[in-house]
């Protein structure tokens, strides 16, 4: 392959066969889908829509991009791509640390991975070869013992473990893959994708060789560019001075919870009240905040290591403590402990499943023991017990957790009140009530993964983190900006380079990079087109899978319930009529598919 930057190396695994085969790039796949999230959705197109997410016959990628491992600031991404058996969907999700630099240190742009093996398995991965070897030892175990497990027969230094625990084993639809303890790729059901083929984990052992770039002389000043708006202190990510470096992604809590965008009670309300300072960012970090660990070459540190100092949970020591999960196990489920929501965050990350979709579907299920659907056995708002039984039962399928553990839409059913379910395509929607920010409502609607507040980050206009500002109860020209970011984080997302670099950088800096480390001219538009191309070869994947006109939706609460809390009081999502933005901007039917025409006219082929 003439282009630089990548290995050109993808390991093809087949568990069923315990045989492994290393095989180039595609180059045209390369220049059309760059790597990471796009690649893997290619690979996924080529072994077919149909494919049930958990017979053998489902591929599981974990890939990188092009700037994966390399000197490029937030750098350290890892793409998880598969067919999702909660949604259905194509899915990827991504996790940071040092898994994804690892991996294209010890000479992989990606794994390919089908098949089902007919015992515990984990691949080892170092100087360029993958080996399967029996997983036995560790099958039953949680993600801490198997990590420590792994550390112990390899050593520490120069080694990732990325993991199933029990959840995935047990083949829970929401459970995560998990790297170096806490960090997860936790959307979509990954991890049960990796339980469903008995792969229980990826062990990669490579010391630290940064891929040069093909163009050395056109990489200093675009690296040097990028750096300087990551730390520029006008910016949120500026190193110990910028709100998401100073307390991590769980800054938003009192922003969205004062502005009446902070979903309560099952989204039944759009404000916590006094609750939302007792688990956020601030109160965290006076309260419970122990250690700033990063990831790969990231100056912002916005990882919180925090230490339950009090109580029944005391000496909990985990670094995930952030927005997403703290509001699913907290707000959403009326509970206002921060230690009790590090306690569960870390059992999601021992037990390895989604922190923030097992919020949802608690909530679902406290909302129907508040109506008395939900028998005696019922689960009450703020009941950190009786959480913490029912997710144990969910990760071991037992009892009720039997139900919990296909997702919010089959919990909802069961209790007789499928409205209640806050989810898009069975995944449940993140942290951001589309009342109170009208953007983030249509880009859980047209998200080709589920309900998703990543694959177009309104709140970075919707909250004037951006010189893009737009207000957040205002509808119209939304559509523009949805494509707009899902193009753009398309693209990143593929690169693989952190979500947070979007809040400084933008696609000037993503192009000059990516020249440089490839060595071939790309311009701003070449960024924006080859992230629509991404786009909608996903939306074709999903059309082909079977998700045709309408299936677009949100739950009615958003669009027919007004928000009763300040700051969005009367507001409704008018999802129809940024629907319609949408799809015009985006040359697709009025229902959502992607006519022949447009693939035609990106080259998605």
């Amino acid at each position: 392959m003439k282009l630089g930057g990548y290995a050109n190396r993808i390991g093809h695994v087949d568990l069923t066969a315990w045989t492994v085969e290393n095989k180039p790039i595609r180059e045209e796949w390369a220049r059309k889908y760059i790597g990471a999230r796009g690649l893997g959705v290619r690979y996924l197109l080529q072994n077919g829509p149909d494919v049930d997410p958990l017979s053998p016959d489902n591929l599981l990628c974990f890939m990188n991009g092009p700037l994966t491992g390399t000197a490029a600031t937030m750098s350290g991404r890892l793409a998880v791509v598969t067919k999702s058996p909660l949604t259905g969907t194509a899915t990827d999700s991504h996790q940071g640390g040092w898994s994804a630099a690892r991996l294209r240190w010890a000479g992989f742009d990606g794994l390919v991975i089908r098949g089902r093996a007919d015992k515990p398995a984990y691949l080892y991965v170092s100087d360029d070869t993958v080996e399967i070897r029996d997983a036995s030892d560790v099958w039953g175990q949680g993600v801490h013992d198997t990590v420590a497990h792994f550390r112990a027969k390899y050593g520490e230094k120069d080694l990732t473990v990325i993991a199933i625990g029990p959840a995935g084993e047990n083949q829970v639809r929401f459970s995560a893959w998990i790297n170096e303890n806490d960090r997860a790729a936790g959307r979509g059901g990954t991890g049960c994708v990796g339980g469903s083929k008995n792969l229980k984990a990826i062990v990669v052992k490579a010391k630290k060789v940064l891929p040069q770039p093909a163009d050395k002389d056109a990489w200093k000043p675009a690296h040097q560019r990028a750096l300087k708006t990551i730390m520029d202190p006008g910016n949120v990510t500026a190193p110990n001075k910028g709100g998401l470096s100073v307390y991590g992604t769980n800054v938003l809590m009192n922003i969205t919870n004062t502005m009446g965008a902070l979903p309560t009670n099952n989204s039944q309300t759009t404000s916590f009240g006094e609750g939302g300072e007792k688990i956020s960012g601030e109160y965290v970090r006076e309260h419970m905040l122990v250690e700033e660990p990063t990831c790969h070459a990231c100056p912002v540190a916005c990882k919180k290591m925090v230490e339950v100092k009090d109580g029944p949970f005391k000496g909990v020591r985990m670094e995930s403590f952030e927005y997403e999960p703290a509001w699913s196990l907290g707000a959403n489920c009326g509970n206002d402990d921060a230690n009790s929501i590090a306690k569960m965050i870390d059992l999601a990350n021992d037990h390895g499943f989604d922190a923030i979709e097992i919020g949802g579907i608690l909530s679902a299920y406290m909302e129907a023991t508040e109506r008395g659907l939900a028998g005696d056995n019922g689960l009450a708002w703020g009941d950190v017990p009786g959480m913490i039984a029912t997710i144990e039962q969910t990760v071991r399928r037992e009892g009720i957790g039997d139900v919990l553990a296909n997702g919010i839409e089959p919990t909802a059913t069961h209790f007789g009140a499928p409205e209640t379910g806050m989810h898009v395509k069975n995944q449940g929607l993140p942290a951001y009530d589309p009342r109170g920010m009208k953007g983030m409502g249509l880009a859980y609607a047209t998200s080709n993964r589920g309900a998703c507040h990543l694959r177009a980050y309104t709140p970075a206009s919707e909250l004037g983190l951006i010189p893009m500002k737009t207000d957040p109860l205002a509808w119209k020209g939304k559509g523009d900006l949805v494509k707009l970011m899902q193009d753009l984080h398309a693209f990143s997302d593929s690169l693989d380079l952190c979500k947070f670099s979007a809040f400084a950088e933008g696609a000037e800096e993503y192009a000059q990079q990516y020249s440089a480390i490839v060595g071939v001219p790309f311009t701003v538009d070449d960024v924006l087109q080859t992230g629509e191309r991404i786009y909608n070869l996903e939306r074709r994947y999903n059309n082909l899978a079977g998700f045709g006109e309408g299936a677009d939706t949100l739950p009615k609460r958003y669009t027919s319930e007004a928000s009763t809390m300040k700051g969005s009081e009367g507001h409704v999502c008018e999802l129809n009529d940024m629907l319609k933005e949408y799809y015009t901007a985006r040359g697709w039917t009025d229902g959502g598919v992607v006519p022949d025409e447009k693939l035609a006219e990106l080259g998605v082929t």
